[in-house]
Formats: structure tokens, C-alpha cells, sequence
């Protein structure tokens, strides 16, 4: 089965994507995703869509939530 893939856009000099990668390690153990980073800087679009709004975690084309992990969010989009 292959695991669902999560996507993570933000920036490098963002604590707050920093705080949040480091949030979503022991939830990747338990509902076993991956987590794919996306700096946004290395894309016009992605910048101008999210430059407001990272860090911002996306499953499936749908945002989970943004800013900080939302615990509950998260468990809700991948069970």
C-alpha cells in the first residue's frame, strides 16, 4: 500500500515552517504519510499564493491548515 503524501510549502527562513516540520515527525510514524517540502521561492505562482499564509500543509489539493499543525485536522484528512 502506498503511503499518502502530504505537502508542505514554505519558506526557509520561516520559523514557523520550521516549527511545524518538526511537529509532523511523530505524526508521520503514526498515520505513516510522507511529507514532501516545497520552498516556495523557487516558483512565482507558489510565492504569490502563499507568501502570507506558510508554513501550509496540503493533501489531495485541499489545505489542512496553515500557520501551525492542526492535530485534529491532519487526522481527519488522512483517516
Amino acid at each position: 500500500m502506498t503511503k499518502p503524501l502530504l505537502t508542505l510549502y514554505g519558506s526557509p527562513e520561516c520559523h514557523l515552517c520550521d516549527e511545524m516540520r518538526v511537529a509532523l515527525r511523530p505524526w508521520q510514524t503514526r498515520l505513516a504519510f510522507k511529507l514532501e517540502y516545497v520552498a516556495i521561492e523557487s516558483d512565482a505562482k507558489l510565492e504569490k499564493r502563499f507568501r502570507k499564509k506558510i508554513p501550509c500543509l496540503y493533501f489531495r489539493g485541499r489545505e489542512i491548515c496553515h500557520y501551525h499543525l492542526d492535530e485534529a485536522a491532519l487526522q481527519e484528512s488522512l483517516t
